[in-house]
């Protein structure tokens, strides 16, 4: 929320080393949904950013990701993994996880597949729409949920990997192992979903057998490289000429 406001703020046609709105991003363009979506305690990290343009969904994929690879920050891991918490209903519902959140909608819907039928928004044609899993925000079990139990157990919070896997398991037995689940809380079987599918059952045994012996994690999961982050501080310094050291990457990690 904080940075959201800080955007929300931002001066345009900053054009210079110093300028704090690097990608000339005009505030109008924060959708109205996540203004009242975002909650204080929590965040992500944004899954495209152009000049001048910004796309303000989660992407499951990506932040689970940027959890198990260092790529997010203690602090950061803590917060996407508070936003999921949050925002449970939306973004792990009926059957864990959604791909991402929101799907596109009425006009951006029509703009951006031609108002194709065969891909409607919370719903997945695997004949069809390969390139546009970004868009329909249906929920993937067979390779989100043990990535979220990985980034569970790295950050210590095992008990939400639990609570998703606990409902994963109440559903995917019964319903024949499908490979996707449509609506916008996961309710229904895809309406192509193929059945008995290999991964679903590889990504709920994997992470049931992750739960029950977590030191496994550490195979699949990276830790933070200081050497790599002491080059990123050096760029992230405001002044090229203040020379960065180890302990100045060391600072980035908490901050």
């Amino acid at each position: 929320m904080k940075k959201v406001n800080e955007i929300y703020r931002y001066k345009t046609e900053e054009y210079s080393q110093d300028a704090i709105n690097k990608f000339n991003i005009y505030p109008e363009q924060i959708p109205g949904w996540l203004v009242d979506w975002i909650p204080e305690k929590g965040g992500y990290f944004i899954g495209n950013l152009q000049p001048a343009h910004m796309d303000f969904r989660f992407f499951s994929l990506g932040n689970l990701w940027a959890i198990i690879s260092s790529l997010a920050t203690p602090k950061q891991a803590e917060g996407i993994l508070d936003l999921i918490e949050d925002k449970w209903d939306d973004l792990v519902g009926n059957m864990p996880l959604k791909i991402c959140y929101p799907a596109l909608e009425n006009e951006e819907w029509r703009i951006t597949t031609g108002s194709d039928p065969k891909n409607t928004y919370y719903s997945l044609n695997t004949e069809h729409s390969r390139t546009l899993y970004s868009f329909q925000a249906f929920y993937l079990p067979n390779i989100l949920m043990f990535q979220f139990t990985l980034a569970c157990i790295k950050m210590g919070r095992p008990e939400s990997a639990r609570k998703a896997i606990a409902i994963a398991e109440n559903h995917l037995s019964n319903d024949r192992w499908p490979e996707y689940y449509d609506t916008p809380t996961g309710r229904f079987i895809g309406k192509q979903s193929r059945l008995f599918q290999t991964w679903t059952i590889a990504g709920f045994l994997a992470s049931k057998l992750l739960l029950e012996n977590p030191e496994m994690a550490s195979i699949l999961t990276f830790e933070e490289d200081l050497e790599l982050l002491e080059g990123c501080a050096c760029s992230l310094a405001k002044s090229p000429r203040i020379k960065c050291s180890r302990r100045a990457a060391k600072s980035h990690i908490f901050i």
